[in-house]
């Protein structure tokens, strides 16, 4: 039989539950008798903590006594709560030389290479507006295309990248900056074939300056266009579809080809997190991450209110001082946006996180910073810069995952590998989604949303090198043009959610 807990180091103070136990079991290999029920995934205590006393998981702090817990107690909400320690950053003190696969050895995939150079994992063309009064505008454009689509089987479809801002803001300053670079980022994504940019055409966000922004230059695969100009919506929908349709033989010629790992940018991402989260499925993504910088590959771990508090982790990993410094700058930046909009960083977990068995911002970061692997941290980058070093990167996100992921593919991403333990259906176009289940309880019973199931390693079943080894052939498959239960169900067109910062007025 598996064993009824885990203790993931000798120093914790906790163990976790691997499934629901009652008040009474005997939990022999955590030498504990349970004082209350203790549901799955949640913590009790394995040695007696006076009220005050620091928590350990991970051999972390992830929170403080609030009352005395004796052994066996479920330790939660009502008895451990957030609290400030000193964190030793040391900077680069676990960095060490990555041991790089030969190139004759990489791991390849089936990619499509753009004429540039650029290599996709999908084939899509792109309806992109640069407000949120041209969206219906450029779904109807869209949906128009993909009824042609019958004839050209190498196009994917047609995506409307809509979204509700881009005007009732300021003209220039950081929030329009930041909408401008993302929306770029997603025009010259890899993935999309051909790109139609549309706006109404008095907004703030005006397209010349979007395109002067990103350093975009118009041309047969690149359009603009707005709605006043074109003489409404039935002629910007005609104009609209006619640039588009010149795009589909262009986009139709493409062909995948054997391409090596290191073309590949993984964005890491978590949502719906629960106490499995950090012990299966995001060290198992960890691992892959790991395979994947050693063959020459690239991945972004983002979400800064969720490393908060394992951020020193990171830190002790950067390359250089200077990569450590622009984290905790990043880390500071949100402490300060947080008190002037009258929060705190430890709003967080959420109340689906806590029925899951997370209790603080604390254990929920230490759980989260474990997708990034053991690789050092290369460099650090703003909301949808352009991630353009090769190895482990880290971007300044929220941690809200649409918006986060958003950030990601505008910065080059040609993937997504999404963990979650109680359950999200995220798709993500033009960038693959890939669902780590971190229990298999929920991969049954979310069969259909969920692409791989990491429970067998809190059974025993798996280890979590054999598991980062299984997600790491499946991204590969997946960037080869398998797709994804995300994909099957037709997610994706939807989820674009910029980071909107600044008053709206």
């Amino acid at each position: 039989m598996p064993p009824l807990s885990i203790r993931l180091h000798p120093a914790d103070t906790v163990a976790v539950a691997r499934v629901d136990l009652l008040a009474g079991t005997n939990v022999p290999e955590a030498g504990v008798t349970l004082l209350g029920f203790v549901p799955a995934g949640h913590k009790f205590a394995t040695a007696p903590i006076v009220a005050g006393e620091p928590v350990r998981k991970y051999n972390q702090i992830i929170g403080f006594a609030t009352a005395p817990i004796a052994v066996g107690e479920h330790i939660h909400t009502h008895n451990m709560a957030m609290g400030s320690f000193d964190r030793d950053y040391a900077f680069g003190a676990d960095a060490k030389p990555t041991d790089f696969v030969p190139e004759a050895e990489q791991a390849h995939f089936d990619g499509i290479v753009r004429a540039d150079g650029r290599v996709a994992t999908r084939n899509y063309l792109g309806v992109l507006t640069s407000v949120n009064c041209s969206a219906t505008v450029a779904r109807r454009i869209a949906r128009e295309i993909e009824k042609e689509l019958g004839d050209y089987p190498h196009i994917d479809g047609v995506v409307a990248i809509t979204h509700g801002t881009g005007c009732g803001m300021a003209s220039s300053g950081e929030p329009v900056d930041q909408l401008r670079r993302t929306i770029a980022g997603y025009a010259r994504h890899p993935n999309f074939a051909g790109v139609l940019i549309l706006g109404l055409g008095c907004e703030a966000n005006q397209i010349a300056g979007l395109m002067q922004a990103g350093g975009l230059k118009t041309g047969a695969l690149l359009e603009t266009m707005t709605i006043q100009e074109s003489g409404g919506t039935i002629n910007t929908m005609r104009e609209g579809v006619a640039r588009l349709r010149a795009m589909l033989p262009e986009a139709e010629r493409t062909r995948r080809i054997a391409v090596p790992a290191s073309h590949l940018t993984l964005a890491l991402q978590c949502g719906g997190s629960d106490g499995y989260s950090g012990i299966t499925a995001n060290p198992a993504l960890g691992a892959a991450v790991d395979l994947l910088v050693r063959h020459g590959g690239s991945a972004i771990l983002s979400e800064t209110p969720e490393i908060y508090g394992a951020e020193h982790l990171l830190t002790r990993r950067a390359e250089s001082r200077a990569v450590g410094e622009k984290l905790i700058e990043r880390i500071r930046w949100w402490e300060d946006y947080t008190a002037r909009n009258n929060g705190s960083m430890d709003n967080n977990p959420s109340p689906g996180n806590k029925a899951g068995g997370l209790t603080t911002i604390l254990e929920k970061s230490l759980g989260a910073v474990a997708k990034g692997g053991t690789t050092n941290l290369i460099d650090v980058v703003k909301y949808a810069e352009p991630v353009e070093k090769r190895g482990f990167v880290f971007m300044d996100t929220p941690g809200y995952d649409p918006v986060s992921a958003t950030g990601q593919v505008a910065g080059g991403a040609t993937m997504i590998c999404f963990t979650t333990g109680r359950g999200s259906v995220f798709g993500c176009k033009p960038a693959p989604s890939l669902k780590l289940a971190t229990n298999t309880p929920l991969y049954r019973r979310m069969t259909d949303d969920m692409d791989i199931d990491c429970g067998p390693i809190a059974d025993g079943g798996a280890s979590v090198e054999a598991m980062g080894k299984e997600i790491f052939d499946l991204v590969l498959a997946t960037a080869s043009g398998r797709p994804t239960k995300s994909e099957a169900l037709g997610f994706g067109d939807e989820e674009f959610q910029p980071w909107q910062l600044g008053a709206q007025m």
